[in-house]
Formats: structure tokens, C-alpha cells, sequence
């Protein structure tokens, strides 16, 4: 999930490349890169890395590793606003057309070797050269250059107001190591500046950290981080009230009521900027007529997917942007409404047929979800054929356009860019759907050069009506971001972006 699903999600972006260099249970010995003191972490995450990249996955499991190996140029703090990082500073000229950032003295990376703005430099044109996934990200750069080892000038075309959180939002951003990804480790033994370094890969199993000393925020508290890769939310809560893990985000959505009186773990929980959506394919009828795509909106009972998938803790919305975003945008166009959609399909002439739903199995939230949508399209004669690959394979067909309908999110969104351009603009890098607009085009375009924040949220407003009125996505809810710990860690926090930190956490006996 780009987004940061998927997202991740960053969120569903581009091609994923499957795993390489692991079979199943092969371990891979990447020496001892740290020596922290203190204690191993035990984490429980929801499935497997597809691979460790930073600027080629698009997984959020790989994500909830890479958080702690890698750095950006800048990161967001606990309210998503943008602060240094590998960047202590930076200033835009006069026209904001050039944005200068200085960079801290005496990072290293995991192997010891220097970093510089040189690192930097490759690492964008990287992503921009190769059209990776995060290519969408400098779509008004003209030039990344480095006049010295600590200075990175980055020029653009016009003004362009979501540059910070575009280089910091999440780590696909990532400052890499030039001769990790050339040896083709990375995707394995990636090489970073982070507070913690790969150490162990035991594919299928688990992905063991161990602490960075010479990390420039300083050296950890913890000796290292133990991810495993456990799916089922009952496993991991019991797992964790046994003591063989210390954190999950597998939480079992109807305990959490429960757990929030049960002294045995520690609770995390509060919104997140995530969200959820169903699509249609707008490349194949009769997915292409605006009219099918409206009645299936209006056939959709939200409040039941909302209670199956997350108990009623996630907050239904028909726009992508949460409630509590300053971004976000009144509207509430589909109420459930049979009657409404078969009008819909009577003036397109659709008398019913099959649909293909594209769900994946290492995200449950999406089977179950595809399950009541079956039962709500069955009365307007849609017959639902659910498949549930593997989110690797999930991204191969969604890339092939291998799909009529499918279901995902988009996780780690900060500027209203996020939520939209990439996914809805005709020339977006995530807009699987085929959609195009030229309104939503123009609206979209504006909103990325436009700086004054009150006139830039109502082109973003515009722009995710029409999306909406034309069914580009079907929205669904916000999740809420829900996490559970040992009573035993101390300094963890959990954050609306999902971002896991383990930097700053300790374990106490």
C-alpha cells in the first residue's frame, strides 16, 4: 500500500519487482554494521518487504522497515510539518525558483563511507532518470546540482509550494548509496544513513536491524529492531501478551474497545492521513461510461464495509482527505441508494454482467471489504468474482491493467498533491484507472504552483469534486492508525503518517 498505500504508501504506485536474491528461508549475512547496546525490538508487521529498494518498493511492509535504515533531505515532525534532516537548512530565491539546502557535516553511511551532496544528486537523478515510481515527485525540476560536498541547488520550472514534502513525505525518497544499487545488494542489504542497518534477511521469516552508533541523531537506545511477518491480528496479540514480540500494527479491530482497558499492552491509536478507495477501469466498458461508475458509488454501503473492516474505528469519507486536514473538503454526494443506481445503469443501457474484483490477500481489510460489495452490486445483476493474489502480484495486475474493479489505499499523504495528481491527473504516474480530465488537468496543474494556501485549497476542492462526481475513485473511509506495545517500551509514538520511528525507543526489563 503506496500508498506510502500503498499507501504508501506509500500507496499503489508503480511496478513492484518481486524479491531477489531470497528463497524462502535463505538467510543473507550482511556482517555486523552497528553495536548498539541495548536491547532487540521484536516487531510483528502484517506481511513481507516485496524488496528493500527505498525508491523502487511500493510496499508499506518494506516502508515500516526502511523507516529506520534510510533518511531524507527532510522529514515531517509528529504534526507533518516539514524539518531538517540530512538537510540542517536550506532558502529559495526571491522568484521560488531556486532552493538552496545546506547539508549536515560528518553523516555517514552504514559502511562508513562519507556522505555528500554528490549522494544526493544521484539519488535524484536516480529516481528522475529511470522514470521510478517517485519520478512524479520532480515533475517541475530542471536541475539538481552540488557546487560543493555540503550544498544541493535544486531549480525549478515554476514555483512550486509541496517541494519539501515531496523530497521528505516518506522514505521512496530516500538518499542512497551509489555502489549499494549498482552491486544490486540493495534490493536485499540496503546500505543508508539511518539509525539502523540491515543485518539479517531471512526471506519468508524475518528481517533483523541492528543498531547504528555513528548515526548523526545519535546512536539508538536499542541494540537493534526483529521484524517478523505475521498477518493474522490474532497471532500477533497473542504473540505480544506472550512476551515474543514487543510491537505490532496486526491489532484485531474488534478488541480494540477491550484493549484500551488492558493493562498487558499499551495502546496506540489516532487518525491517520491514509485513505481507502475502490476503481474502476476506465480503459474497458462499460467501466468507461461515467454513469456505471456513479451507480456502483451509489450501490456501495459504506457503513457496513466501515464496520466489517475496521469495527467502526475508521471515519467514512467520499474524498480523500481526512476531516481534521486543513486540506480537507465538504461533500457527500453518494448516499446508498439502489434505486439511484439502477436508474444510472438504465441510462447507460448496462442490464448487468461480471465484474472482476481485484483484492489481495495480504491486506484481509480488502477481501472482507470485496465481499460485501459482491452482496451490494448482486442486486443490479453484477455478479462479483473476487481474486486475492498477493500484493506483489495485486501490483503486476494492476500495472497491466489486468483488472475491472479493484480496492486499495493510499497511505503517508501530506500536501493535497499527494492525494491527488499522481492518482487522477491524465499524465499520473498511479492513475491505473485511466482516467482524464481536462478540468481536473487544469485544476491539478494549478494547484502545484500556486502559494497563497487559501486559493490553492479551493483549486484542490474543485479538483477532488469533479474526481469524485466522475467516479474516478469511489472513496470509502480514513483509518485510523492503531498499534499496540509492551508496557515494556518506552519513547514510541504513534503518528498520523504511520511512519514507524524506532530511533528513539527504549525496552525496559
Amino acid at each position: 500500500m503506496t500508498s506510502r498505500i500503498t499507501l504508501g504508501i506509500a500507496g499503489a504506485l508503480a511496478a513492484a519487482l518481486v524479491l531477489a536474491g531470497c528463497s524462502a528461508g535463505q538467510g543473507v549475512d550482511l556482517g555486523d554494521s552497528g553495536t548498539g547496546s541495548g536491547q532487540t525490538l521484536v516487531a510483528a508487521i502484517g506481511g513481507e518487504p516485496d524488496q528493500l529498494d527505498p525508491q523502487k518498493t511500493t510496499s508499506y511492509f518494506a516502508f515500516e522497515v526502511l523507516e529506520n535504515v534510510y533518511d531524507t533531505l527532510v522529514q515531517p515532525d509528529a504534526n507533518l510539518e516539514m524539518q531538517p534532516a540530512l538537510a540542517e537548512s536550506w532558502t529559495t530565491s526571491d522568484d521560488q525558483l531556486t532552493w538552496t539546502f545546506t547539508l549536515r557535516d560528518g553523516v555517514t553511511f552504514q559502511d562508513g563511507s562519507a556522505f555528500t551532496s554528490e549522494d544526493v544528486v544521484y539519488s535524484y537523478r536516480r529516481i528522475i532518470d529511470e522514470k521510478l515510481a517517485n519520478a512524479w515527485k520532480f515533475s517541475t525540476v530542471t536541475d539538481v546540482t552540488a557546487p560543493d560536498d555540503t550544498t544541493v541547488v535544486i531549480t525549478v520550472s515554476q514555483p512550486t509550494p509541496n517541494l519539501l514534502s515531496n523530497l521528505g513525505g516518506f522514505k521512496g525518497m530516500a538518499i542512497v548509496e551509489k555502489s549499494n544499487v549498482e552491486s544490486g545488494d540493495i534490493t536485499t542489504a540496503p546500505v543508508g544513513t539511518g539509525p539502523f542497518s540491515v543485518s539479517d534477511y531471512v526471506a519468508g521469516d524475518h528481517i533483523t536491524l541492528t543498531a547504528n552508533p555513528d548515526y548523526w541523531g545519535g546512536a539508538p537506545k536499542l541494540g537493534g529492531v526483529e521484524y517478523r511477518f505475521i498477518s493474522e491480528p490474532a497471532t500477533a496479540l497473542a504473540s505480544l501478551k506472550a512476551g515474543d514480540i514487543d510491537w505490532t500494527d496486526v491489532v484485531p479491530p474488534q478488541q480494540v474497545e477491550q484493549l484500551k482497558g488492558d493493562s498487558a499492552v499499551t495502546l496506540g491509536q489516532t487518525p491517520s492521513s491514509d485513505y481507502w478507495y475502490l476503481t474502476l477501469n476506465e480503459a474497458k466498458a462499460p467501466w468507461n461510461d461515467v454513469r456505471v461508475r456513479q451507480a456502483i458509488a451509489y450501490a456501495i454501503d459504506r457503513d457496513a464495509i466501515i464496520q466489517a473492516v475496521s469495527y467502526g474505528t475508521a471515519e467514512p469519507n467520499q474524498l480523500a482527505i481526512p476531516q481534521q486536514s486543513v486540506w480537507y473538503t465538504e461533500y457527500d454526494r453518494y448516499s446508498t441508494d439502489l434505486d439511484q443506481a439502477r436508474q444510472l445503469l438504465a441510462a447507460a443501457g448496462y442490464t448487468g454482467g461480471t465484474l472482476d474484483l481485484l483484492a489481495t490477500s495480504d491486506y484481509p481489510e480488502t477481501v472482507t471489504a470485496a465481499q460485501i460489495i459482491a452482496a451490494n452490486l448482486e442486486p443490479l445483476g453484477i455478479q462479483v468474482s473476487i481474486r486475492q493474489p498477493d500484493f506483489s502480484t495485486w501490483l503486476d495486475e494492476q500495472n497491466s491493467g489486468n483488472f475491472d474493479m479493484l480496492m486499495m489505499g493510499w497511505l503517508g499523504n501530506i500536501d493535497p498533491d499527494d492525494f491527488y495528481y499522481s492518482q487522477h491527473h491524465t499524465d499520473g504516474a498511479s492513475n491505473a484507472q485511466k482516467f482524464s480530465d481536462p478540468d481536473v488537468d487544469r485544476l491539478l496543474d494549478a494547484g502545484r504552483v500556486e502559494t497563497d494556501p487559501t486559493t490553492r485549497k479551493d483549486l484542490y476542492g474543485q479538483a477532488a469534486t469533479i474526481i469524485a462526481d466522475k467516479a474516478s475513485y469511489i472513496y470509502l473511509y480514513n483509518p485510523s492508525v492503531t498499534q499496540l506495545w509492551s508496557p515494556k517500551v518506552s519513547g514510541y509514538d504513534t503518528r498520523a503518517d504511520r511512519a514507524i520511528r524506532f530511533a528513539g525507543v527504549s525496552l525496559n526489563d
